[in-house]
């Protein structure tokens, strides 16, 4: 037999999901719930605990619990990175009329907000052997932040290193207020001469550290997924290594493997 939590929150889930409650609604006050369902707060206060546990409602400091509205879907496919090299050499009129996060979300760049921060630090161990140079070789280190004009948190959070040497012949690729860059990377690269033959990405799956859960806006329960992306040059060097923290409740990877026939 189902608890008294249980039984307020499927009413509540119902209402939600029937389109009685919309999304940014605010519900009532948790005395007002439970004078409606004649319980204690405690108990309404554990069946809004499972609502917001599945991503329905979300709480908002000082001002009440409201109905989650639905964040905006991010399709990355497989076809992106040829998409992205197929314009990196159009001119910037071509360029600059949509990017790779415009294409993943359908939004047009007027609906984004973008934040770019650069800072130039040495190579780590790690990024080191990624990029096959000696540890404490100076890397450009790229985050950006992209988000919905009408949401509160990023589509992701991504940091990109690139080696400074290979691109500091064009100085505007220094200066994060440069971008969005149009075109992105790969055009960025190819103002220096780096064209790419291939994009390595490799995905895993954790539970967020609580600065991912709270930049994200991420339910409780909801795991990231760790993207990290390798770009190799037709030289055969690795030119890009990035890290993309995807939120799970938005993300959606789509990968279309074509076959050779018999």
């Amino acid at each position: 037999m189902a608890k008294v939590y249980e039984r307020i929150a499927d009413a509540l889930r119902e209402e939600i999901r029937a389109g009685q409650r919309k999304p940014g609604e605010r519900l009532p006050a948790e005395t007002a719930l439970a004078d409606q369902y004649g319980t204690s707060v405690p108990t309404v206060r554990q069946a809004v605990g499972v609502l917001e546990a599945e991503g329905l409602v979300e709480k908002q400091h000082g001002r009440g619990t409201f109905v989650r509205k639905e964040p905006t879907k991010v399709v990355r496919d497989g076809a992106r990175h040829q998409w992205e090299k197929d314009r990196a050499r159009q001119p910037e009129s071509v360029r600059v009329k949509t990017g790779a996060t415009e294409r993943d979300t359908g939004l047009t760049i007027d609906d984004l907000v973008f934040e770019a921060k650069y800072a130039q630090v040495p190579a780590t161990e790690e990024l080191a052997n990624e990029f096959g140079v000696p540890e404490g070789t100076m890397l450009l280190r790229r985050t950006y932040r992209t988000r919905n004009r009408e949401e509160r948190t990023p589509l992701n959070r991504a940091e990109s290193y690139l080696v400074l040497d290979m691109v500091a012949g064009n100085p505007d690729l220094l200066r994060d207020d440069q971008e969005p860059w149009p075109g992105g990377t790969q055009n960025q690269l190819w103002t220096v001469g780096i064209e790419l033959d291939r994009i390595v990405e490799t995905f895993r799956a954790r539970p967020p550290t609580p600065e991912e859960a709270e930049d994200l806006g991420l339910p409780v329960g909801v795991s990231v997924i760790i993207c990290r992306k390798v770009s190799v040059d037709i030289n055969d060097r690795v030119v890009e290594v990035s890290d993309v923290v995807l939120p799970g409740d938005r993300t959606e990877l789509t990968f279309t493997s074509k076959l050779t026939r018999w």
